[in-house]
C-alpha cells in the first residue's frame, strides 16, 4: 500500500512538472528550435549519467547493450520518433501555440488506443470505439471551420504514441533506453552545433550567458520528470498512470488560455469538448474494469 501511494505521488509529480514546462520555454520566445533541440540532446548525456549515478543504477556494459540487437534497433527508431515529438512541442511552446501542445497530448491516449488495435491486435470496447470516433469528430470539426488540419497537435500526439509503442518492445530498463536514445542522436547534434558556431549563425552561443543557460537547461528540465516517471512506473499501476496523464495537458490548457492569453474560440471549445468526452468515457471504463473483476463471483 505504501509503495502504491509513493508511486501515485511520483506519477502525479512527473505529469505536474511536464504540464508546467511551457512556463520554462516561455522564457525563450521565438527560440531557434533546432539549437534548442540539439543542446537538449547534447546535455542529456551528462544529465542521465549523473541521475544514474545518484540512483546507483549504472549504465550496463557496452557488450550487454550490443547483445540485445533488437532492443538497440528499436531504441534508434524511438530516438527519431521522440525527436520529432519534442521538436513539435518545443516549437509550440516557444511560438505561442501552447493550446496546440495541449490538444496534442489530449489526443495522444486515443491515438495510442488506435495503434494498439493496428499493431498489438488489441480489441476495442464499445466506449473506446466511441471515444476514438469523438476524437475524429473533434478534429474534423476544426478542419471544417478552419480549412486546415491541426498538424502540430497531430504530429505531437501521434509521434509520441508511436514512441510509446516502441518502448513496449525495448528490453533495456527505462534509464538505459533514454540514455541510448540521446546517444544515438548525439553525433548529429554535435555536428549541427559546430556548424552553427563556425558559420556564426548560432543564437544560443551568441546571445549571452543567460540565454545559453536557458537553452542548456532544457535538458534537465525535461529529463527530471522523465526520471520521476521512471521511478513511479514500477511503484503504481498502469491504470493509475493512465488516469494521471491528463494532468499534463490540463495544466498546459490552463496556461495557454489564462496565462498566455491564447485564443480559445467556440470552434476550439466544441472540438476540445468532443475529445474530453471521449477521454472521460475511457477513464470511467478504466476505473470500472477492476471493480467489475473484484465484484465478479468466483
Amino acid at each position: 500500500m505504501q509503495t502504491s501511494r509513493t508511486g501515485n505521488f511520483l506519477a502525479a509529480l512527473s505529469f505536474l512538472v511536464w504540464g508546467l514546462l511551457p512556463l520554462y520555454y516561455h522564457q525563450l520566445p521565438q527560440a531557434d528550435v533546432n539549437e534548442l533541440l540539439a543542446l537538449r540532446i547534447i546535455f542529456s548525456i551528462p544529465c542521465m549519467l549523473l541521475f544514474m549515478g545518484l540512483l546507483r543504477r549504472p549504465l550496463p556494459p557496452i557488450a550487454t547493450i550490443l547483445a540485445d540487437k533488437r532492443s538497440l534497433i528499436i531504441c534508434c527508431l524511438a530516438s527519431l520518433l521522440m525527436c520529432v515529438s519534442w521538436y513539435s512541442f518545443i516549437w509550440a511552446t516557444t511560438h505561442g501555440e501552447v493550446l496546440a501542445a495541449s490538444l496534442g497530448f489530449f489526443i495522444n491516449p486515443l491515438i495510442s488506443i488506435a495503434l494498439g488495435v493496428l499493431f498489438l491486435k488489441e480489441q476495442l470496447s464499445s466506449l473506446q470505439r466511441l471515444a476514438v470516433a469523438l476524437a475524429i469528430a473533434g478534429i474534423g470539426y476544426q478542419v471544417y471551420h478552419y480549412g486546415q488540419f491541426p498538424w502540430l497537435s497531430l504530429c505531437m500526439g501521434s509521434f509520441f504514441a508511436l514512441y510509446s509503442l516502441c518502448k513496449k518492445h525495448i528490453r533495456y530498463d527505462a534509464l538505459t533506453s533514454v540514455t541510448i536514445e540521446a546517444a544515438v542522436l548525439l553525433p548529429f547534434a554535435l555536428i549541427f552545433m559546430v556548424w552553427q558556431y563556425v558559420s556564426q549563425q548560432s543564437v544560443a552561443l551568441s546571445s549571452g550567458l543567460s540565454t545559453f543557460l536557458f537553452y542548456v537547461g532544457a535538458a534537465p528540465a525535461t529529463l527530471v520528470p522523465l526520471i520521476i516517471f521512471a521511478l513511479a512506473i514500477s511503484r503504481t499501476s498502469l491504470s493509475m498512470v493512465g488516469l494521471m496523464q491528463y494532468i499534463e495537458p490540463s495544466l498546459q490548457f490552463i496556461l495557454a488560455v489564462y496565462v498566455f492569453g491564447e485564443l480559445f474560440d467556440s470552434v476550439k471549445m466544441i472540438s476540445f469538448s468532443l475529445i474530453w468526452i471521449g477521454l472521460l468515457l475511457c477513464s470511467l471504463e478504466a476505473i470500472a474494469r477492476p471493480l467489475r473483476r473484484r465484484l465478479r463471483p468466483i
